[in-house]
């Protein structure tokens, strides 16, 4: 009996998924898990598990084995990305930033020179990367973003501000979106760039085990060779669509821990002469997270095959995100209930989960964003505009 797997997704895996699913999971419950509470606690990242994950082959998972990437399908990306997240959702963000918003977008709009550049050092992690799209007054709307690039004789000069940026203050490249004559632009910006700076964001109570950054451009010169082939807001956006994405799989996975923190609690906690797991009131909660973490993995199982068959649309991707990070809280919030007063002690993952959560739900498009682009496809009415 699996009680995480209802539906035996599993057997439909490949021998060689399986296998990268296996060592993934047993990675995350060696050398993750027994550390993170620490580093949620300090506010740091631990960092000493980011050369590991590389070996794995975590980082541009489906990027061509030309650049040193593993040239695998969506499927195993996903299975990456939800066991990554059991463990901790700052663990799946560096994953994701460092693969969807950083590796996709050189490897999609990048020059050829671009791409043997960094994507091998990235796949590495010898280079960490960030993505700046957000800003301090534009987040839902980043089509009224000012941050801008003027053509020079040596290349571009950027000036502007980004926020809530993941790895910037320890990333070596900064993919990079501003607005040139009036159009989104890409570019790559190099940490020690004169006129950049990217202090770290303190006093998170959510992600903490993640570095949330500012980046600042004052008379930022960047060179011509390190403007991105794309122009317009369909860039950033299909990186966004590729974070989602994993975003959709990981969710599930802080959906599992806190789900099988649960029934082991159930199980054992007596009360009354028995254990709490005989309740009915009990059994009905365990019986809905296990509902909809199934539900979930289906939904995740189905958009896989759509994304490495190219019939995937953002919508799929943003249905998959909203629901899966809004089941995820939940299954959380009823975890904490059935745990009791123990829920809070950091003993068992739940208020962590609990609490990141509540920043996914938020991030790569809120919640409401997500309803607004999937009333649009019902109604073709855009009610944001």
């Amino acid at each position: 009996m699996n009680i995480t797997d209802f539906y035996n997704i599993r057997e439909l895996l490949n021998d060689e998924q399986r296998l990268f699913v296996d060592t993934l999971r047993n990675f995350v419950d060696s050398e993750i898990i027994p550390i993170i509470e620490n580093h949620f606690s300090n506010g740091t990242y631990p960092s000493e598990i980011t050369k590991k994950l590389a070996e794995l082959g975590v980082f541009g998972i489906t990027l061509p084995e030309k650049y040193n990437c593993a040239g695998a399908d969506y499927l195993m990306y996903g299975l990456a990305m939800q066991e990554l997240e059991r463990g901790d959702s700052a663990v799946r963000s560096f994953a994701s930033v460092q693969s969807s918003l950083v590796m996709f977008p050189i490897f999609k709009y990048g020059s050829e020179e671009q791409k043997n550049k960094w994507l091998p050092k990235l796949a590495s992690t010898e280079a960490i990367g960030c993505f700046g799209l957000t800003e301090p007054d534009y987040g839902s709307n980043p089509s009224g973003m000012i941050t801008n690039a003027v053509k020079t004789e040596k290349g571009y000069l950027l000036n502007g501000a980004k926020m809530w940026i993941t790895n910037g203050t320890v990333a070596d490249v900064a993919v990079v979106w501003a607005k040139l004559d009036g159009e989104v632009n890409g570019f790559l910006v190099e940490k020690g760039t004169p006129g950049f700076t990217a202090p770290e964001m303190k006093g998170k109570h959510s992600l903490r085990a993640s570095v949330t950054s500012e980046l600042i451009f004052q008379d930022c010169e960047i060179p011509e060779s390190n403007r991105l082939n794309i122009t317009g807001l369909k860039g950033p956006l299909s990186c966004l669509t590729q974070a989602r994405y994993g975003i959709a799989w990981g969710a599930i996975g802080a959906a599992i821990a806190v789900y099988e923190s649960a029934v082991e609690y159930a199980k054992s906690r007596i009360q009354f002469d028995k254990p709490i797991a005989s309740f009915q009131l009990v059994q009905e909660k365990l019986v809905y997270m296990m509902t909809e973490i199934t539900k979930a993995q289906l939904v995740n199982f189905r958009l896989a095959q759509l994304m490495d068959s190219g019939k995937a649309t953002p919508q799929h991707v943003s249905f998959a995100k909203r629901n899966n990070v809004h089941i995820a809280l939940e299954c959380a919030r009823i975890s904490r209930d059935i745990h009791g007063a123990n829920g809070i002690l950091n003993e068992y993952p739940v208020m962590r989960h609990s609490a990141n959560l509540e920043s996914v739900k938020t991030y790569e498009g809120t919640h409401d964003i997500h309803t607004l682009i999937l009333g649009q496809y019902i109604t073709g009415i855009a009610a944001y505009s």
